[in-house]
């Protein structure tokens, strides 16, 4: 009998899942979108202010963009994992892509809430 010995964050399963509801997510908006441009005849400068002025679809654009943040960690910290063998070198990486995407995510949030006409 083999005895297996586990190692490591155990990430696999959760990961996946995560990355596939966040594509999920993502593709909803993108339908909601299509459909909004599709029914509109298009989208332009005042009908995106009209829709941002909306507190539904400033939270739906909110929530597209922090699954696709989401989506983008996991993605960046597989790759990461897989390619990048120095444990200092990795760690520093992923750092910096955590901050990148936590800038990303209060830029965005100041852009929908920043009160800016």
């Amino acid at each position: 009998m083999v005895k297996r010995i586990v190692v490591g964050a155990h990430y696999g399963s959760s990961d996946w899942l995560a990355q596939r509801m966040t594509a999920v997510v993502m593709a909803g908006y993108t339908l909601l979108v299509l459909g909004i441009a599709l029914y509109s005849g298009g989208i332009d400068y005042a009908l995106w202010r009209e829709l941002i002025a909306g507190g539904a679809f400033r939270v739906a654009t909110l929530l597209f963009a922090l699954a696709l943040l989401w989506h983008a960690w996991i993605g960046m910290r597989d790759i990461w994992m897989d390619y990048i063998k120095p444990a200092g070198v990795r760690l520093t990486l992923e750092v910096l892509t955590v901050i990148v995407l936590l800038a990303y995510a209060a830029w965005l949030v100041q852009i929908l809430w920043g009160g800016r006409t």
